[in-house]
């Protein structure tokens, strides 16, 4: 019996990590994609001119992050996309350029990042100067 309850005791400290373990390992890999793919936006806008209308133009229309939803872009030079840009605590925009993010492991999100549905977000801010989670930013 007490083998059962020292086990059960170790059982309940152990899955808990382990989950945790599991889902920081998915937000690098968030953090990681968004790297990529701001690196594919930015050479396609050099060459162009212009940044692409969705993802699919630079190859990545089908890529989804590590949750299995597909990365949200943004294209905030497009006068179709004023005003959407996402909007930090004190309301400013994220990014002058493009935003590009994940939904995180909830799958929803709000356009500012402060609201609690959104803190989960793998964003990318700054211009791509920070890539991270909503949270930290």
């Amino acid at each position: 019996m007490l083998v059962l309850a020292i086990i059960g005791v170790l059982m309940g400290i152990a899955i808990p990590k382990y989950q945790d373990y599991r889902e920081r390992i998915k937000q690098a890999q968030a953090i990681q994609d968004i790297r990529v793919i701001q690196i594919l936006v930015k050479s396609y806008a050099e060459d162009s001119g212009s940044y692409p209308a969705s993802l699919a133009t630079v190859g990545n229309g089908g890529k989804l992050d590590p949750w299995g939803r597909p990365y949200v872009y943004l294209d905030l030079t497009s006068p179709k996309n004023m005003g959407k840009a996402r909007k930090d605590r004190r309301l400013f925009p994220l990014n002058s350029d493009f935003d590009l993010y994940s939904l995180g492991k909830d799958g929803v999100s709000a356009a500012p990042i402060g609201s609690a549905v959104s803190l989960d977000d793998v964003i990318r801010a700054a211009g791509g100067g920070f890539i991270g989670l909503a949270k930290r930013y």
